[in-house]
């Protein structure tokens, strides 16, 4: 794992507000925990080092999900949810749908240029430059999801689109020939590593020096698609929870409907395999469905069984008024792009850095705790957790003074 492929981005960092029926805007502490957690998940499987760190924090080879390969898809999951609670927020304040719409559009503008700038920092070679990444995709899946909520609320028409999303890629990367190899399920596997319909188109329009394994790229142009689609069911999420339903009811229907994404990606595996790197459609739903149970776990922890709250405690997660157990998640959580860029660019910094042995002050730090800690995948999880301590206590001053990264 490298600063050129971080698992995950931060979602938009919206102010997260729900609108209940007849009820004043609140903010969803469920929402940030969600997000603090994944962001913390995010810097622990990004840091880790060396050649034998512990299977659930590196991704999957090829085939198969680990819980490194969920963190991304929970911040999409997340940035669909978001994106219906602030604009629906928004248009409530009287804000006008074209103005929302180009507020969205200079969003993932800017998105599209931090991803620029994370990939290719600290030196730029236009000759080997690479253009797709987390932080674009992220960008590109809000710019669409904006869009279509704004072009209208009903949800019937976002599980259309979704299961369209998902149906159409798994349709593109069975029945299109791929030049060069032929039939999927024929000549080639339906994801065949290198001759895919999403590998070959990448290399197409970039060529292999702008792509980050070369022949392919895990963030490439048509896995969009997919993508677009897990998006979405965060949208259908938001708007689940934004009903008059009881937070109970809200919990219940989003476990049981996680549960049966689980089941259909299960049973659409054997013939679509789950693959983060080619954003399969059964890895869609399944990472989808785990998105959906962890939001109904925090929703049920957090604001329905109130487990650490109290009756008193501000509706602004970062009032110092909140218990400590939430407090850390918090931190990451809403200042997630800061957060983000800290721990890429830092990484980055740590490379930069002389020391007298010859080598730069991440593999100091690296080669100490190894000799220390004699177990490899220990001494990574080590690391990773310190770096983790260290970027919380860079983001903590910000959360203290309520100082939030907005795009």
């Amino acid at each position: 794992m490298t600063k050129h492929d971080p698992d995950v981005a931060p979602a938009v960092d919206e102010d997260i507000v729900y609108k209940a029926t007849h009820a004043k805007p609140v903010r969803l502490l469920s929402v940030d925990v969600m997000r603090g957690l994944t962001i913390a998940l995010m810097i622990v499987v990004n840091a880790q080092m060396g050649r034998a760190p512990f299977t659930q924090l590196s991704h999957a080879a090829w085939n198969g999900v680990t819980a490194t390969d969920l963190v991304f898809p929970t911040f999409l999951f997340l940035v669909g949810l978001t994106t219906v609670l602030s604009i629906s927020a928004r248009l409530a304040l009287g804000a006008s749908r074209r103005e929302l719409f180009m507020h969205a559009l200079r969003r993932a503008g800017l998105l599209v240029l931090f991803g620029f700038v994370v990939n290719n920092f600290p030196f730029l070679h236009l000759q080997t430059a690479r253009y797709y990444g987390v932080l674009p995709r992220i960008g590109v899946c809000y710019l669409v999801v904006a869009s279509l909520y704004l072009l209208s609320a009903r949800w019937q028409s976002k599980l259309l689109i979704a299961v369209a999303c998902l149906v159409g890629y798994w349709a593109l990367l069975r029945f299109v020939p791929v030049p060069g190899f032929g039939l999927p399920t024929h000549s080639v596997l339906i994801n065949d590593h290198d001759g895919n319909l999403a590998a070959w188109l990448d290399r197409s329009i970039f060529g292999a020096s702008h792509l980050y394994e070369h022949t392919r790229d895990p963030e490439g142009l048509l896995s969009t698609l997919p993508a677009i689609g897990t998006t979405l069911f965060g949208l259908l999420a938001a708007v689940w929870l934004r009903t008059r339903a009881s937070t109970a009811r809200k919990a219940a229907m989003l476990a049981a409907v996680g549960a049966v994404m689980l089941v259909a990606a299960l049973c659409w595996n054997p013939w679509f395999p789950m693959n983060k790197k080619l954003w399969t459609s059964s890895y869609a739903l399944f990472a989808g469905g785990c998105s959906s149970l962890l939001l109904a776990a925090c929703i049920a922890v957090i604001d329905l069984w109130r487990v650490g709250r109290s009756p008193e405690e501000g509706s602004d997660p970062a009032s110092m008024r909140h218990p400590a157990l939430y407090r850390p998640w918090l931190v990451l959580g809403t200042n997630a792009i800061l957060a983000y860029m800290i721990s890429e660019l830092g990484d980055s910094f740590l490379h930069l850095v002389p020391t007298p042995s010859g080598t730069d002050f991440k593999l100091s730090i690296w080669h100490t705790i190894l000799a220390a800690i004699s177990q490899p995948a220990w001494a990574s999880l080590v690391y990773s957790l310190v770096y983790l301590a260290v970027c919380w206590l860079l983001v903590y001053p910000f959360y203290r003074k309520r100082i939030f990264l907005r795009i």
